[in-house]
């Protein structure tokens, strides 16, 4: 594959990516589970706080609203343009959590939403996010559990199949659950840990669902034949109204 025709794949799969997560932030219980963020993040006005995998701003430009210099940090060109076409105001930057463009003690917040489960070392983030917090400074982390994701579907078997080939193809899928341990193993006080639930019945997800088969497939974990005939049993779920899939969300929170 040509360096153009790798653009043009990143670029198709950003745009995909960034349409499963709008679907996801404008969902009730998402708006939530960002301002549960923003409050463990104890904000103080004027003082900056760093979004870590930002993706196209959302968290970046509701941060600002409150108050406090907010900046994105994301490795991906594609989305740090969606970002700033959508908050042209806000500050973004380009860097992967291992090796943040900031200088040490330097921020007041550090938060990271659906970031370290694609990472293949967590621990060297968390000791980046330590590096760059000043003392009494917070850190948030927010993630799903990638081997935890539940479906509803006549079929059980194959549906863990599919969540799990998905979760294997990750970083670091069960980093939700390893959040408290990474904190404190990273030299952070005052850990807590809370676990938030989203449900979601409409055919919103119907996008994230059919991502999981794709992967599943592609890894071999399931065959074509498999894999459609579970993806038409979740479409007509949802055009029944019978289509179900709870993600539990990790919530860290803990001070440098």
């Amino acid at each position: 594959m040509s360096k153009e025709q790798e653009a043009v794949e990143e670029r198709r799969d950003t745009e995909d990516l960034l349409a499963v997560l709008d679907a996801a932030d404008r969902i009730p219980s998402a708006a939530r589970l960002r301002a549960r963020s923003y409050e463990l993040l104890s904000l103080v006005p004027g003082s900056t706080v760093v979004d870590v995998g930002c993706g196209a701003g959302r968290a970046v430009a509701e941060m600002a609203e409150r108050g406090v210099h907010a900046v994105g940090v994301d490795p991906s060109p594609w989305m740090l343009a969606a970002a700033r076409e959508r908050w042209p105001e806000a500050e973004f930057r380009e860097a992967g959590a291992e090796d943040l463009p900031f200088a040490d003690r330097s921020v007041r917040g550090y938060r990271a939403d659906k970031v370290f489960h694609v990472l293949e070392e967590p621990g060297r983030a968390v000791a980046e996010a330590r590096r760059i917090l000043c003392p009494g400074g917070r850190i948030v982390l927010v993630g799903q559990d990638w081997d935890a994701i539940m479906i509803d579907s006549d079929d059980a078997a194959l549906t863990r199949t599919i969540v799990h080939a998905r979760a294997d193809l990750l970083g670091s899928p069960r980093a939700g659950r390893q959040y408290r341990s990474l904190l404190l193993a990273g030299g952070f006080a005052d850990v807590t840990v809370e676990v938030h639930t989203s449900v979601f019945t409409t055919p919103v997800m119907l996008s994230l669902v059919a991502r999981l088969a794709e992967s599943a497939c592609a890894d071999e974990a399931v065959d074509r034949d498999q894999a459609d005939q579970w993806l038409a049993e979740q479409r007509r779920r949802a055009e029944a109204g019978r289509f179900l899939v709870a993600i539990p969300f990790f919530v860290a929170s803990a001070s440098a």
